[in-house]
């Protein structure tokens, strides 16, 4: 991916803003996000491997000491999530799904290669094109757990998303998704090192071999461990189409090339005016 060019967007609409993001996941160039700051000189981040090692440390610490502080300040609130979800639909009061975590794999040249003056071998048990070691690695799957928000049977015809108004979600459920409160149980997540404080949402494995054919560079956002919130999650809100899914790469991408603990702080701040107000919940 070449060196981004930073769009100003400060001057228009929020509309046409988004808009026009969902148009730079190309990777050549990514949204200007003005509160977010710009990482100058050194190298392009391009994954987990390439931040400094004590980014990675300082991450890793934060999300532990928060992730738990948390967990146990919000005890007596989950305790009263928990009997509400039960009482007023049926099935599990925690959701589990399979989740696509980090990604430190990238496609390498088949090293089985050789030279022109090479012996060549008499037979070859493998099929050109069907070498798993030559396949993109998705990334490593995990159990992400939520408390449910929708009927037991949401999903007996398929996967698919939530759409605004979705009659799928019980009572409490929207209640739990406009607060965020649904997410509470991934701080578990968090500690067990699975997922992270900021850092790109994790997708469905149904969903990401069809997204990463819609959209260029989303294999990309696998770089980095995925996250509670981001960027995207603070300026995009819930996605469930192919534009709002092109504007989340975009943001993802740019967070991708500017991961710091300052940024880190600020997305989380303004993470708390989110739940507070109930942006981008569906």
């Amino acid at each position: 991916m070449s060196t981004s060019t930073l769009i100003p967007l400060r001057e228009r609409s929020r509309e046409e803003r988004l808009d026009e993001i969902a148009e730079f996941a190309d990777g050549e160039r990514l949204p200007d996000v003005p509160w977010l700051t710009e990482l100058t000189g050194g190298e392009v981040h391009r994954g987990v491997q390439c931040l400094p090692a004590i980014t990675r440390v300082a991450k890793r610490i934060a999300d532990i000491v928060i992730a738990s502080t948390l967990l146990v300040l919000l005890i007596p609130c989950m305790l009263i999530i928990a009997p509400l979800i039960k009482l007023t639909s049926r099935g599990p009061i925690i959701f589990r799904q399979v989740r696509v975590g980090l990604n430190r794999r990238v496609v390498s040249a088949d090293r089985r290669q050789r030279s022109a003056g090479a012996p060549q071998p008499t037979s070859e048990r493998r099929c050109e094109g069907n070498d798993r070691r030559t396949e993109f690695s998705y990334g490593r799957h995990f159990t992400l757990y939520k408390f449910r928000t929708m009927r037991a049977d949401a999903e007996r015809n398929g996967a698919q998303f939530a759409v605004k108004n979705d009659n799928r979600v019980t009572l409490i459920g929207r209640f739990l998704r406009v607060t965020r409160f649904d997410e509470l149980p991934q701080l578990w997540n968090v500690l067990k090192g699975e997922m992270t404080l900021v850092g790109p949402r994790p997708e469905r494995p149904e969903f990401v071999k069809e997204l990463s054919h819609e959209i260029p560079n989303y294999l990309q956002r696998l770089g980095l461990k995925p996250g509670l919130t981001g960027v995207a999650q603070v300026v995009n809100g819930y996605d469930n189409d192919i534009e709002s899914f092109r504007r989340k790469v975009a943001f993802d991408l740019l967070y991708l090339r500017n991961c710091c603990l300052w940024n880190d702080l600020k997305i989380i701040l303004r993470t708390v005016g989110v739940v507070l107000t109930g942006k981008g919940a569906l």
